[in-house]
């Protein structure tokens, strides 16, 4: 039986527009939004705030929604890395040690990433994002993942 590797999507909603995120969803075939902010109730942008996110992904994408906490950072680290007092490059393996801890290559549904879905997070770009290690960690333990930024 052969195997077909899974495509895990990510994507930040801040500095875009609606209109931009959502067609590149779609125009990636989009069907599952996996939100992995641990506050997803703030504005930074009004459509990814998560009741409008969900609604937005249902009625555009016709696609689920969900919020998993499970792959955001802790609030301390969070907070440490935003105020500056943790740099990036200590950032990385606490992040890194926290998804260890709490199992999220076991505690998720690989199966369920077969159908196209998407990590979404606030930052622009991928390159000093979590979206993009939880991306990476999931890949290093499942295997057969590639993984888009789009």
């Amino acid at each position: 039986m052969i195997v077909e590797p899974v495509t895990i999507y990510t994507i930040g909603f801040t500095q875009t527009s609606a209109e931009h995120f959502f067609n590149r969803l779609r125009d990636a075939g989009v069907k599952r939004v996996v939100d992995v902010r641990r506050n997803n109730t703030n504005t930074l942008a009004g459509f990814s705030k998560r009741d409008d996110l969900a609604f937005f992904a249902r009625e555009i994408l016709g696609a689920d929604y969900l919020h998993e906490p499970l792959l955001a950072p802790s609030d301390e680290l969070l907070a440490g890395y935003r105020k500056r007092a943790i740099p990036w490059d200590d950032y990385v393996p606490i992040l890194l040690a926290q998804l260890a801890e709490r199992n999220v290559h076991s505690a998720l549904d690989r199966e369920a990433f077969r159908t196209p879905s998407v990590l979404v997070c606030s930052e622009p770009t991928a390159d000093r994002c979590h979206r993009r290690l939880v991306a990476e960690y999931l890949a290093d333990h499942w295997g057969d993942i590639q993984i888009a930024h789009l």
